[in-house]
């Protein structure tokens, strides 16, 4: 089955900053927070906030303690005002677009003019619109609403920010033919108009469309609406419990669209869902290769094999022989440590990647078993190569296992950073050290050779390359490590900066390896070996534009890099040789 995630899917812009600024405040502040009504209209978002310590209230104490976040939707101006009167400490993350609208309505109030207001009553951006109208203000729901109002002086049209864009069309078009001297102003958010644009065009080419997110939020209702006026078989779900798989199992293809208030990891699990519930199984001696693919990808073995073939690959480049055991070692260091990671950090991988941490709850004591156990063997053999390389090895490893434990005891400091995952981009460049460490210093450390001129460009590709590995896994996974506070290079630069430094390391990379070849600093595998930072360049891109989805296929992709380095470094070998 062919399945296409609309491009418009998932948080506008507005949500993100609202969602980004309570999950910001809850991670850095001290004292009680709360939201003034819901946040967003997202179940599992809402859920999400409560367990964090940020609950939402929906009445205005006389006497306010700590800090309350202004939902997206934006509030009347009585109700900040009584907020503050309360004592309260005031965020107002309503959406920047909403602000226009309030703005608009408030000047012109000032000036005596109505304000008709298209939007659902009850809806809370339309309530607190209606608000900054001081009275003046008049909510219709249908264009039949719209003829009943009496004929005013002044008066001006505006409309809720995620109105159906052909009503709105149809009431302004009746206003000016009708009412030429009143002021209309087009109000509805552009992120609205292209998500409503994008699933009438998509619902033209599937068989189905699984429109995702909460059923109290307007715009993902009127998605909804619009995909079922397309005559298109139509779901409109929270989340995955919810779609029954056998009405579209025979279907040759299915859209998923979601509102703007719906995160991207449930958009990602209806995705894996319908995936994995409507493929045609293959299978690999006897074995079925999506079940393969998840075993290998969530055990962790597949991110080893690359070590070990990236490793070989660095020791190839220094013209190294002795390869076998650095490769080894960098094979079992590399798996025992992404596997204590994973299972130290199971809450952000709960939004990241459901399934897998579904996979290591349940198989938690096997995979630590085997953990200490490859551990405890990648260290044995670095000591057979001599003591210094086992005392690095266990250094990083002893670095690696307190990565998520707090090193400073709290009686001693109270303050933010106590443990290791607490400074902003550790994973990263933590992740990125011992990999280059273990794949290019070891093979130059317990060789006859010892450092030399080869070992420093080996090193930065080494790096490099996982450095962009690791930071495309930090993109992909950008709101799960929000949501737990740990804060990554793409939470810290945000996604298009990030991106744009991935573009700017590959290219370097891909101009070095060839450059240090020619200059006869290491072997000529460098000029085989430039096709890995390109391939992650091109890769990179695809994404960006959308023609590659987060899910099983595009994380095989990733890692592979890393296992192509070294299947370029052997034939390369196999050609010399």
């Amino acid at each position: 089955m062919k399945i296409i995630i609309a491009r418009t899917a998932g948080f506008c812009m507005g949500v993100r900053r609202a969602v980004e600024t309570a999950l910001d405040a809850s991670n850095g502040q001290d004292g009680p927070i709360c939201t003034y009504g819901p946040l967003i209209h997202n179940p599992q978002v809402l859920d999400l906030l409560k367990e964090k310590g940020v609950p939402a209230i929906s009445e205005i104490p006389e006497q306010g303690d700590g800090t309350v976040v202004i939902r997206a939707h934006g509030v009347p101006p009585e109700a900040k005002e009584a907020l503050k009167g309360a004592g309260f400490s005031v965020i107002d993350s309503t959406c920047p677009r909403v602000i226009k609208v309030q703005r608009i309505i408030h000047r012109y109030a000032k000036k005596g003019h109505h304000a008709i207001i298209i939007g659902d009553r009850d809806h809370p951006e339309v309530i607190g619109l209606n608000g900054y109208a001081h009275g003046l203000g008049h909510v219709v729901e249908t264009l039949d609403e719209v003829k009943a109002l009496p004929d005013f002086e002044n008066a001006i049209l505006v409309a809720q920010t995620t109105q159906n864009v052909h009503f709105y069309d149809e009431v302004k078009a009746w206003i000016a033919s009708t009412h030429p001297h009143y002021l209309t102003f087009d109000t509805i958010c552009d992120s609205t108009e292209k998500r409503q644009a994008d699933i009438l065009s998509i619902a033209q080419n599937v068989d189905a469309v699984v429109v995702v997110g909460g059923k109290s939020s307007g715009n993902t209702q009127r998605l909804a609406e619009l995909a079922r006026e397309s005559g298109k078989l139509t779901f409109h779900i929270e989340d995955t419990d919810e779609l029954d798989l056998s009405r579209i199992k025979h279907l040759k293809s299915v859209a998923i669209t979601a509102g703007a208030s719906t995160p991207n990891w449930i958009i990602n699990k209806v995705y894996r869902f319908i995936e994995s519930g409507t493929a045609s199984e293959k299978d690999l001696f006897g074995i079925p290769v999506s079940a393969l693919k998840m075993a290998l990808l969530r055990s962790n073995a597949y991110l080893a094999l690359g070590a070990a073939f990236l490793s070989y690959a660095c020791s190839m480049l220094q013209g190294i022989d002795r390869w076998l055991i650095p490769a080894a070692v960098a094979m079992l260091y590399v798996l025992s440590m992404h596997i204590f990671n994973h299972l130290t950090a199971i809450s952000s991988d709960r939004y990241n990647d459901p399934e897998r941490a579904d996979f290591y709850d349940r198989n938690k004591w096997p995979l630590a078993g085997f953990a200490f156990t490859g551990g405890g063997v990648g260290l044995l053999l670095a000591y057979s190569q001599g003591l210094f390389a086992f005392l690095v090895l266990l250094g990083m490893s002893l670095a690696g296992l307190s990565y998520n434990a707090p090193v400073i005891p709290k009686r001693f400091f109270q303050g933010r950073y106590r443990c290791l995952r607490d400074i902003p981009g550790s994973k990263t460049i933590l992740i990125t050290a011992a990999w280059g460490t273990v794949t290019a210093l070891l093979p130059a450390l317990t060789s006859d050779n010892g450092f030399g001129l080869a070992t420093l460009p080996a090193l930065i590709f080494a790096c490099g390359m996982v450095f962009a590995r690791t930071v495309f896994f930090d993109i992909l996974d950008m709101q799960g490590d929000r949501i737990v506070g740990q804060e990554t290079f793409p939470i810290i630069l945000g996604d298009k900066k990030t991106i744009r430094l991935l573009k700017n390391l590959l290219v370097t990379l891909a101009v070095m390896l060839p450059l240090i070849s020619a200059l006869g600093i290491f072997s000529s595998l460098g000029l085989l070996l430039w096709i890995c930072p390109v391939l992650m360049f091109t890769l990179l891109i695809a994404y960006q534009n959308h023609l590659l989805l987060a899910g099983v296929q595009l994380e095989l992709l990733i890692e592979s890099h890393l296992v192509l380095a070294g299947v370029l470094a052997l034939t390369w070998s196999l050609c010399i040789g």
